[in-house]
Parts: C-alpha cells; structure tokens; sequence
C-alpha cells in the first residue's frame, strides 16, 4: 500500500472540482486532484445552455433581482444568505472564467450575448453556443495544466474513491483505487473537498452521464455526513424522446415554443405571463398533464424551432440540431421535436455552510454534491455552473486557511485493508442469473415510476420496499470480470452500493415530505404548507448504524414566502 500526503484532496473534476483545485494552489497549498474519469470527460461537459451573470451588463438588472428570482424559484426552500453570495459573487467569477478563456457567445456590437432562462424576468444568461458547460470545463483544464500549477499539483486521473479516511471524528482524505491497475492506495489530506456532482443514474432514463451515481452523497453519509433536501429531484421539461438526451433551455431562450397535439402553445394555461420560460417545475408538470390528459403524442409534446430559422439555430443551438440530425433523424429547423420531462438534477446533497464546509470536521464539498441550498426545492437553469464556481472557489478560501493548524498522522493499513476485504468478497462472489446492470436498471425504472414527478404515498411505500429488495439482490450478486485491470464489472457494482444509499434517501425524504413544494408533487397533499413544512429535512446516519431524520429552519433574510405566479 502506497499512502499520499497532501494538503489538501480534492475529489471530482468536475467545474467545482477544478475551481477548488485552482484556488487552493492559488493559496500556496500542496493539492491533489482525483477523479475516475479524465477531468474533461467529467458531467460539467453536459451543461448546454448557459450560466448566470447577475449584475453583469445593463440588460441583466442587478444583482438582487436575480437573487429573488432565484429564491422564488426555489419555492422559498433557498436559504438566502447562500443566495445572496451566489447573486453578489457570481457576476465575478464569470467574468474571471472569460478572463481565463472561454469564448462566450458575443452580440454584433463585440459584447457578450445573452438568452434568457425560465423564471428569469430578464436575460442574464451568458452562453457558449449550447456547449457553454464544455467550454468551462476545458478553459479550467487548461488553467490546471499551466506549468505553475501542473507542476506543483498531483492530479489522480482515473482512480476510484472508495471511502472517505476518518479518525477520531475528523476525515483525512480518501482511500482509493487506481483504476489502470487496481490497487488501493491511502490519499491523506488535511482537508477532503467532495465534488462528485449528481445523482441522475438512480433513475432511469435520465440526461446525467453513466458515471452520475452519486458517490461523494453516499460516502460522506457512510461517515455521518448530514444529508439534506434528497427528495427534491429536479425534472427538465426537455428531454428527446427515447433517449434521455438533455434539450438545453436555451432553445426556450431563444424563443422555441411548447405545442401539444393540437398545435396549442398550452403554457398559457399554467403560465401566462413567462410561458415557456417558466421556472422547470412549473413547465416539468405542465407538459405532464398535458400528455395524461390526452392532448400528447405518444407520451410527448412538441418543442418547435422552425421559426428561429436555420441561421440562428446554427449559430446558437448547433449542438442542438446536431442531436437531432443524428439521434432521431430531425431537422428542428423545419420539423417539430418530440420532447418529455425527465429527471435532472439533485438541489439536495451533503449539507455544507456558505464556505463548503460540512458537519465533519476536515471535510468540504461544492458543486451538485452539496446543498448548500440556493436551489431549494427547484433550480433556476443557468444557476447550476455558477453554483459549481462559487461554491468551488469558496470551499478553497476556507479550507486553506483552516488546514494550517492541522497535521498529519499516519494512517493504519486497517484503513484500506477494510476497503481491500469489501472488494475481495464481492469478487469471491459465484456467478448467478443475476447482473449488476440488471439490477441498476431495475431500480432506475422503479425510481423513475414511483418517486418521479408526480407521487403518492403508495407509490413511495411501494418503492421503499423494492428498494428492500434491491439492496437484498445487490449484496448477493457477484461480477463476471474477476481480474484487477480496468475492471468496470468491479466499478459498477461498488457505484450500484452508493446508488442504492441514495435511492433510500430521496424515497424516505419524500415519504416524510407532507406537502407539494417546487419538484416534489404529493398528490394527497397537493399544496405547498409552509406552516408545517417550510423546513429542510436532513438525513445522518449515526454511529451505531442507525438512520436519524431531523429538521433545519429556511434561513430567510429579505423576501418571507408568498404564492409563486409566472
């Protein structure tokens, strides 16, 4: 066993892992990066349409309208002291990330363009085509790779963290597998910073990436981690039909409409006033209703684009007609799109404080891992990739400071020994009928059905107890790949173990949830109670194994709850 010492261990290279990653250099510590894919393949790529820039130019109003917008939005569940730092700080990370190199998308005049996103009164949203996430992404990775940070940054490219290091209540980095070979090594560090993004691949289908399975949630719950807000999974309006492939909102921003079978733009039934471009809850249940009621097609609707005309759709939405053009044989320039809601995002995750830190002293997270609740109940599109460089570089800020006054001490080899005994029993398994990927997809297609956009107490009971026998088959099942090279087999089904974590924890949230508040819909309580329910709910897993269910108030600083009206 090899062991690693740095100060601080960022996992995840993602936008918020890179961000972190680039700060704490910045500061002067010795960083280590870790990541199970290559950092440009992490999700951050799928990002489509934009990110917010609020303050920024005469046409995006100042920073505090964006601030309410994204508190209204969240159905008042935001925590508005978080808000506020993301309105008044995000402008200026953007601005760095042009700095740094991204490309965005100009007006003919040389500045910067911008759409305008749902529950947005006005267009802030600075955008790179439709790839403005992969653009991010790539202008960071060149920042990495800069001689005065690559050389003194260790980045750990595909390998797989399989636990976070803990002693005497404090986490001390990670125990992790170097994929290529297979062998577990010690990563210690003063401070942990999770950015493992999202959790998408816990339901089935769904626009996240295969390696969307909720890791960094699951570990940092596995060591008493508080987890908060899980059942509010965000469901996009747009998603192509067959395929889970993500429609970027952008194509809304641009003025693309929602039409039923009749031809009828229907928003103007729920949303009159911002129609398509209403906040994603608001769309998401729309189009739903739209397709039980009868006035679908084939369980979809249609996204119309025709009449933007082929040159803006090649200049803003190429990434867009490209997808069509090659996955269901559609010219969106001359042909309706068919579209259906389907899950997205996570506003929950690991509770952090406004400064990335967690209940566990030591350990941090930023990005879609954590929730530091600026998204709430329902996330703002565009607010996700200035969540990730906010968050990302506030994280940084603080833990370099604080690991000052931290030192090493060595770590046991019983720390990996553990991790090493869970890998060898699961290889020792025999073969069965059964399969890793069976039951993965088996539990997607139940999440997706039973804890999706519209729930019910029987439905949720009903999957709590699939879930039973989920995790019943996954402890049973073994994998056909027993070698220690690229095993994916082994990857898979560890991933399977943190998926199932998750899964419970959206169900038994959504459980406990007696209300209807931005992406959760109970049918049996249709209306939102702020009364009783204007509340985060929290999830720790305690020492002796045992789950407790608690609650934290809404941090309300300026705007108290009122009814939502697009």
């Amino acid at each position: 066993m090899a062991v690693y010492e740095h100060d601080v261990l960022v996992i995840g290279a993602g936008l918020a892992g890179m961000r972190a990653a680039i700060q704490a250099q910045q500061m002067g510590a010795d960083v280590a990066m870790i990541s199970k894919v290559h950092p440009v393949r992490s999700h951050s790529n799928a990002a489509q349409g934009g990110v917010n820039g609020p303050g920024l130019g005469e046409d995006g109003g100042p920073w505090e309208e964006h601030a309410y917008e994204t508190t209204k939005a969240s159905d008042y569940l935001g925590d508005q002291d978080a808000i506020t730092i993301l309105s008044q700080e995000g402008g200026r990370e953007v601005l760095q990330m042009e700095h740094w190199g991204v490309v965005f998308s100009r007006k003919p005049d040389g500045t910067m363009a911008v759409r305008r996103f749902g529950g947005m009164g006005k267009a802030r949203t600075f955008f790179v085509g439709a790839i403005t996430g992969q653009a991010m992404l790539h202008v960071l990775y060149e920042q990495l790779m800069k001689p005065s940070i690559f050389q003194a940054m260790r980045s750990y490219e595909e390998w797989f963290v399989t636990s976070l290091i803990m002693d005497e209540g404090q986490c001390r980095g990670a125990v992790a597998m170097n994929i290529r070979t297979g062998e577990l090594h010690a990563i210690t560090a003063k401070a942990t910073i999770v950015c493992t993004g999202g959790l998408g691949r816990v339901y089935e289908p769904s626009t996240n990436a295969l390696i969307c399975t909720g890791d960094g949630i699951a570990q940092a719950y596995r060591v008493g981690a508080p987890i908060m807000d899980m059942e509010m999974v965000q469901i996009h309006p747009t998603t192509l039909k067959g395929t889970g492939v993500l429609i970027t909102e952008g194509a809304r921003g641009e003025g693309a409409y929602l039409l039923n079978k009749d031809g009828e733009r229907f928003m103007s039934k729920y949303a009159p006033n911002l129609m398509e471009l209403a906040s994603r809850d608001v769309v998401s249940r729309a189009e739903q209703t739209e397709i039980d009621e009868g006035r679908g097609v084939d369980g979809c609707v249609y996204l119309d684009m025709r009449h933007l005309g082929e040159d803006l759709i090649k200049e803003r939405l190429e990434e867009i007609w490209e997808i069509a053009r090659d996955l269901v044989n559609i010219d969106i320039s001359k042909e309706l799109l068919p579209i259906l809601p389907g899950v997205h995002y996570i506003m929950g995750g690991i509770k952090t404080d406004v400064d990335g830190l967690t209940a566990v002293r030591g350990l941090y997270s930023a990005g879609e891992a954590a929730c530091v609740s600026v998204h709430g109940a329902n996330r703002v599109g565009a607010n996700s990739l200035l969540d990730t460089i906010v968050f990302g570089r506030r994280a940084a800020e603080h833990a370099v400071p604080w690991l000052r006054s931290q030192t090493f001490k060595p770590v046991p080899e019983s720390v990996v020994e553990k991790d090493r005994s869970m890998i060898q029993e699961i290889l020792n398994r025999p073969k069965s009928d059964d399969r890793v990927a069976r039951i993965r997809h088996d539990m997607g297609v139940s999440m997706s059905a039973n804890v999706g956009l519209f729930r019910t107490p029987e439905r949720l009971e009903k999957q709590l107890d699939h879930l039973k026998e989920i995790r019943a088959r996954y402890e049973k099942v073994g994998v056909e790949d027993k070698g220690k090279v690229f095993n994916t087999d082994l990857l898979f089904h560890i991933e399977l173990g943190y998926m199932i974590d998750c899964a419970e924890m959206i169900t038994k949230s959504a459980i406990e949830r007696k209300e209807s508040r931005g992406a959760h819909t109970r049918l049996d309580f249709p209306n939102r109670d702020d009364e009783n329910w204007l509340k985060h709910i929290v999830l720790t897993k305690q020492a002796d194994g045992s789950e407790k269910m608690s609650y934290l108030p809404v941090t309300i600083t300026e705007w108290q709850p009122q009814e939502r009206k697009y």
